[in-house]
């Protein structure tokens, strides 16, 4: 009954759904396109048996890239299907798969786009990556006998409070899982209370600390430090930021470049939308502001990020990272990537979609907290006089990146299983 209330709701406010998306449109044309695949009629779906891998968004595709590289490596003779919920989690598909890889928008959570949906793909097994779970595609998968994993799963306290209220829908939901593979206990101790079988978890770890950086990412990096920041000068960065964490990195640069010549921000906004209109406001401010895809040379003091796939290279070209969607209560971003990079981690205090991670950082002294431009700013002034503290609180960062590797071949251990039963 829960579902069935479920299904009659999203079937009424799909007109909603289609407003919302024409709205998302006038800032992020993507949303007006490609609308037949939402609908489950359109895309290009493998004809064979493959393995599907769902990631809503850039941070669940990134996260899966070399889960997908391994499995394209061990089951060549097996195509993989990619599934993304939002246009720039599609654009990072594209431009790190490109065509080894079918890849189609994720469909809308309603019985009949499944069933024209599983009218045309046979998957072996479904992948979903984190926490991104839908009632009526776990049981369409389950009715066909397709074991859906749910891979470096993370729950948090808030997250599983809001299940909670729902229990009549998640329940039968998580009883139909195959596998949970969970970042950490606190996370499995959730999905368990929540109505998961305990025989289907896995503590995995996070597959985020496997983190590979190549050579030329690396050199990458350093040309793009070279050409920014003179010889004399810092580069820090706020990636991932949400509104409101902009104007307080601004207020923190402004207040640190005072006292520090030579330093300049590079401002990464989170949703690609925000491009344009944070970089006014830089400039408003008086800052002398630049946009990192129409930069040619010369000075600036904020640089924005304006560009996608480049954040991990930014993350090695900056002296210190500032990691986003933590001044706010978002829950923080991905800290792992600047800790792989051996850069010293400032942070908001918002931070429970992280908190394992947030919490080994601290323990090693690799994770400073922040709660405004004030503090932000006392710790980049700090760490420019101090360099030596801060090359210490970034070598402590990548001990434990480094420390927590081996998740991914846990990881692919549940897949096999399930592939070979």
């Amino acid at each position: 009954m829960a579902r069935l209330l479920y299904t009659l709701t999203l079937y009424l406010a799909l007109p909603f759904i289609a407003l919302r998306l024409l709205w998302r449109a006038r800032k992020a044309p993507a949303y007006a396109r490609r609308w037949s695949e939402r609908f489950a009629a359109g895309g290009a779906l493998p004809t064979e048996p493959c393995i599907w891998v769902h990631a809503v968004s850039v941070g669940e595709t990134l996260a899966a890239l070399d889960m997908i590289r391994r499995l394209q490596a061990e089951y060549p003779d097996k195509p993989l299907l990619v599934t993304t919920t939002t246009p720039t989690g599609s654009e990072r598909v594209r431009a790190a798969l490109g065509d080894s890889v079918h890849h189609v928008y994720l469909p809308y959570d309603l019985p009949d786009h499944w069933w024209r949906f599983f009218r045309r793909l046979r998957p072996r097994v479904l992948i979903v990556m984190e926490t991104e779970l839908w009632p009526n595609l776990v049981a369409a998968a389950s009715r066909r006998h397709i074991p859906v994993l749910l891979a470096n799963a993370r729950l948090s306290a808030r997250s599983a409070r809001g299940y909670a209220r729902f229990s009549a829908l998640t329940r039968p939901m998580l009883q139909r899982l195959a596998c949970v593979a969970a970042q950490q206990q606190a996370d499995a101790d959730r999905f368990v209370a929540l109505g998961l079988p305990a025989s289907r978890l896995r503590v995995t770890g996070s597959i985020k600390f496997d983190l590979h950086l190549p050579e030329a990412l690396r050199a990458q990096a350093q040309a793009l430090h070279q050409a920014w920041v003179p010889a004399d000068g810092k580069l820090w960065l706020a990636a991932s930021t949400h509104e409101g964490e902009d104007a307080i990195c601004l207020a923190a640069h402004r207040l640190a470049s005072g006292q520090i010549p030579g330093l300049r921000l590079l401002l990464v906004p989170r949703h690609p939308e925000r491009f344009g209109k944070v970089t006014s406001l830089a400039a408003e401010q008086g800052f002398r502001t630049v946009r990192r895809s129409e930069y040619g040379g010369g000075d600036f003091e904020v640089m924005v990020g304006d560009t996608m796939g480049e954040l991990l290279a930014f993350y090695g070209a900056c002296d210190f990272a500032f990691v986003g969607g933590s001044l706010v209560p978002r829950g923080g971003h991905n800290m792992i990537e600047p800790a792989a990079w051996a850069r010293p981690v400032i942070s908001g205090p918002h931070l429970f979609n992280f908190s394992e991670v947030a919490r080994l950082l601290e323990q090693a002294q690799a994770l400073t907290l922040a709660e405004n431009s004030e503090q932000l700013a006392e710790v980049l002034v700090s760490w420019c006089e101090q360099p030596a503290l801060a090359m210490q609180k970034g070598q402590a960062a990548l001990q434990v990146a480094d420390a927590n590797r081996g998740a991914l071949d846990r990881l692919l251990a549940e897949i096999k299983r399930l592939l070979a039963g």
